[in-house]
């Protein structure tokens, strides 16, 4: 008996991965986070299956219908959304598991930052604009943030960042990033990425917070901040450039 974890995606059903898919149609049960993550996905279940929407759950009920499926020897889908491995709140399970002796494993998912970047066609890094790329979030009602995370420390590099969980914290986004982007800075705030629901709305740190209030936006929204998402000239890269020579592409004589 194994408990997969399996990403999800950011919500399109068919952005679930091929190997995740088919690992929650083989699982006699499944447990999904069915705030986020749509029925379609867990429809892949199959017949008679249980299959259990653990958003009212807290983690000992989580764990005790893991435990009952391990008695038995059932393998269970555990299904969160985008990648598990970011805000996923898998690491509490996976240790509860590791001191049942419970086996586990995991199963990526397309993140919600790589689904906001394809609904705006932007690619996140650019020559000598920006090179890197931060997942982060504020706190609000959730664990503070570690000491040397702060938004005005990560605002510091001027890197493309995507923010979580942050959409109703947005007069505290910009006040942080203003002195360090400009008050001109493009923004993107991606509501429900990839949902047939899904709102993209642009500005600026400048006016962005205005044009959220309007939208009433409140939830599931990812706020991504950097001069890419604006940007026109840039250089090209030099993975395709004629000159550059690489084992792949030798050069021409």
């Amino acid at each position: 008996m194994t408990v997969h974890f399996i990403g999800a995606g950011p919500g399109a059903a068919d952005l679930i991965t091929v190997r995740g898919r088919d690992l929650i149609a083989k699982c006699p049960v499944c447990l999904y986070a069915g705030s986020l993550v749509p029925e379609e996905v867990v429809g892949y279940a199959p017949p008679g299956a249980r299959v259990v929407d653990t958003a009212p759950l807290h983690l000992d009920e989580i764990i005790a219908e893991i435990q009952a499926a391990h008695a038995e020897g059932k393998d269970v889908a555990r299904v969160h959304s985008g990648d598990p491995s970011i805000y996923g709140a898998i690491a509490e399970q996976m240790r509860r598991l590791a001191d049942l002796g419970i086996p586990y494993d995991v199963t990526p998912g397309v993140p919600a930052f790589a689904a906001a970047a394809a609904v705006l066609a932007t690619e996140l890094t650019l020559p000598e604009v920006a090179q890197t790329i931060i997942l982060t979030r504020t706190a609000m009602k959730s664990s503070p943030m570690p000491p040397g995370e702060e938004l005005s420390a990560l605002g510091a590099s001027r890197a493309t960042l995507a923010i979580h969980l942050s959409v109703r914290n947005l007069d505290h986004v910009v006040g942080e990033l203003s002195p360090h982007y400009g008050a001109d800075c493009p923004v993107a705030v991606v509501y429900r990425a990839t949902w047939p629901d899904q709102r993209v709305i642009r500005g600026t740190l400048q006016d962005i917070r205005a044009k959220v209030r309007e939208a009433k936006l409140t939830r599931t929204a990812l706020v991504l901040v950097g001069r890419v998402l604006d940007a026109h000239g840039f250089r090209d890269s030099a993975l395709y450039d004629p000159q550059h020579v690489h084992v792949l592409r030798p050069e021409r004589k």
